[in-house]
């Protein structure tokens, strides 16, 4: 398995052993040496998109009481790849998801998901897009108390009365390592134990794409280590598409590309992140200067990621960093207000 090594301190010691696609060669360019410097580039369109958003805004309020979330905003999610969004408090990473996953509607522009079109879909069409093409993973975990393991991992599917692939349920239950607990109910279960229990429900139906809001945020270093390894396999192991928010460098660490928010606009990405450029791309970010972007041909910084071997993963359990530690906050603060997004995507609640 190719998971990546969230606290590298060298990088070129710490490439992959196989590349993210088939039969490509990772290959040097003269734009990125000269570029070295420099760990952010300019966020641009990806060759095999499984989300995109073209110059979506998101407005809260009217009048002198409107608050902008999202500001004309493009985005490229990579099918197959592990995406994290990062940026300071109010930057709207938090928003973003959310409009990308559906459970918040837009103000403006136009969001395609797998191949459809969301933006404009009526609350009936989207709740059963949602059953069927995306899953989800919550900081608060979103648990029925009083179902099992089991029936917690197959609700979505049941409730949209899709057949439950056993083969499929059972990787995944053999990835999140919890066989043994499938008849236990949540509050038999530990923290981390429940994390991976709503890791197991977003995966179990083959999503088109994962969306994790802060999911490692309620969780010890040990657990934050055994939820980022199982979202780092599904994307390794099963091709799954993941989008995860965090404002924690080491969690981003896992991903393959980290987008990067400021106040409302998405102003940066980074390629093969590792904890320590993590940190030094949000101190750019949080400079009154802003961050530097190295600049170049944007299909190039494409072809140049797929093409970038693969890090292998940790032999231990690393210790929490505090700097970008998480606050507990379930929600930034551009989303504490009356119109938050619906943590009932099923439509059950």
């Amino acid at each position: 398995m190719g998971k990546h090594t969230p606290n590298s301190t060298d990088a070129s010691a710490a490439r992959h052993l196989e590349t993210g696609r088939p039969g490509r060669q990772a290959k040097t360019s003269r734009s990125r040496v000269a570029r070295e410097g420099s760990a952010l580039v300019a966020h641009g369109p990806v060759g095999d998109p499984v989300v995109t958003a073209r110059n979506l805004s998101k407005v809260y309020g009217r009048g002198d009481n409107a608050v902008t979330a999202l500001d004309s905003v493009d985005v490229h999610i990579a099918r197959s790849r592990f995406t994290a969004i990062m940026g300071p408090s109010g930057s709207g990473k938090s928003t973003l998801m959310h409009c990308l996953a559906g459970l918040d509607s837009v103000t403006s522009g136009t969001i395609h998901l797998d191949g459809e079109e969301i933006s404009a879909m009526s609350q009936r069409r989207l709740t059963k897009l949602r059953r069927r093409r995306i899953g989800f993973i919550f900081q608060s975990f979103n648990l029925v108390p009083t179902l099992t393991a089991e029936e917690n991992i197959t609700l979505p599917l049941d409730i949209a009365r899709v057949r439950v692939d056993r083969e499929r349920f059972d990787r995944v239950v053999e990835t999140i390592g919890l066989r043994d607990r499938l008849t236990h109910r949540p509050a038999e279960l530990s923290g981390g134990q429940v994390q991976r229990v709503a890791c197991a429900r977003a995966l179990v139906g083959s999503p088109a794409v994962v969306f994790a809001d802060e999911p490692t945020g309620n969780l010890d270093s040990r657990s934050t280590d055994q939820v980022l390894s199982i979202l780092r396999s599904s994307v390794d192991e099963m091709g799954q598409s993941v989008v995860m928010v965090t404002h924690e460098p080491d969690a981003a660490a896992w991903a393959d590309t980290v987008i990067f928010l400021r106040d409302g606009r998405v102003v940066a990405e980074m390629n093969q992140p590792d904890r320590d450029r993590v940190l030094d791309a949000l101190h750019e970010l949080g400079s009154p200067e802003g961050p530097h972007i190295g600049v170049g041909d944007i299909q190039q910084e494409v072809d140049e990621a797929w093409a970038q071997p693969q890090r292998t993963a940790p032999t231990g359990i690393r210790q929490p960093s505090q700097a970008g530690k998480s606050t507990g906050k379930e929600w930034s603060d551009e989303d504490s207000r009356a119109d938050r997004p619906s943590t009932d995507p099923w439509g059950i609640g």
